[in-house]
């Protein structure tokens, strides 16, 4: 399977052997076992001894049938702390229990319930892999993926560079992006909108696209934040099925020829 070399203008400056992983069978199924094995969820609980730090002079008490215990005195039997004492008088204020003051919340959240302990096969990571690669050549799948290329032809894919675009200052490289994708543009460029809604007061403000993913050479560098840039080393399924499958991709030469050998298996 052979792709079109685009200089930076846009026009035609050779072509391209792509490595066999391009042309593989997209396994949907697989590529969502593996993205799933990979989620990550930051673990959060209450300190383990919450509700337990008692004050020095306070002292526990959960004996029962003993005359310390309150029994027989219409007192709840909840575990308390002994606060002073006058011959057989004590002083005591339930403690620990959730409905005390200053006690331990009941069913808290619990860290072992976040941590992802899910794995994937090395099989199944390079199927996953090359369904991820193959699915950025199919334009189908990538017109189905964006809700504004619906009804807009998609022709060229995967789209191959120059090397020379890593050298491009911002202006131009969002000018030759114009010139290169053509209708494609509009859901290449990374943007960010206010949500509608109370999720603003709920810590996630802003909503981002997941915009155009430029693949360079591993010694191939770029500074630019108005599309993600990945090495081929870096390069892993979640960066190219970010919202599914068909993720608008673009490759750099260099990179092409560095997944002929990554891809070697």
């Amino acid at each position: 399977m052979k792709a079109k070399i685009l200089d930076i203008n846009g026009k035609e400056k050779g072509s391209i052997e792509l490595p066999k992983a391009f042309s593989e069978k997209v396994r949907e199924d697989i590529v969502a076992k593996v993205i799933e094995a990979r989620k990550t969820k930051q673990p959060y609980a209450p300190s383990p001894v919450a509700g337990k730090q008692h004050a020095a002079r306070g002292k526990i008490k959960h004996l029962r049938h003993v005359w310390k215990s309150g029994y027989g005195r219409g007192r709840s039997r909840v575990p308390r702390k002994q606060m002073s004492r006058r011959g057989s008088q004590f002083v005591q204020i339930a403690a620990e229990v959730p409905n005390a003051r200053g006690g331990i919340r009941a069913h808290p959240p619990k860290i072992i319930s976040m941590i992802n302990t899910k794995k994937i096969n090395k099989k199944e990571m390079r199927i996953a892999l090359a369904s991820a690669l193959s699915a950025t050549t199919n334009e189908k799948l990538v017109g189905n993926k964006y809700e504004k290329l619906k009804d807009k032809k998609i022709s060229n894919l995967p789209l191959v560079v120059e090397s020379k675009i890593i050298s491009l200052k911002t202006k131009e490289l969002i000018s030759s992006l114009k010139k290169i994708l053509g209708d494609l543009f509009e859901v290449a460029i990374k943007k960010r909108k206010i949500r509608s809604g109370k999720g603003k007061l709920r810590g996630r403000k802003y909503k981002k696209n997941a915009g155009l993913l430029l693949v360079t050479g591993n010694k191939e560098k770029i500074k630019t934040n108005v599309i993600e840039v990945k090495n081929v080393k870096g390069l892993n399924v979640t960066d190219l099925t970010k919202g599914g499958v068909g993720r608008l991709t673009m490759y750099t030469e260099e990179a092409i020829n560095e997944l002929k050998e990554r891809t070697k298996w």
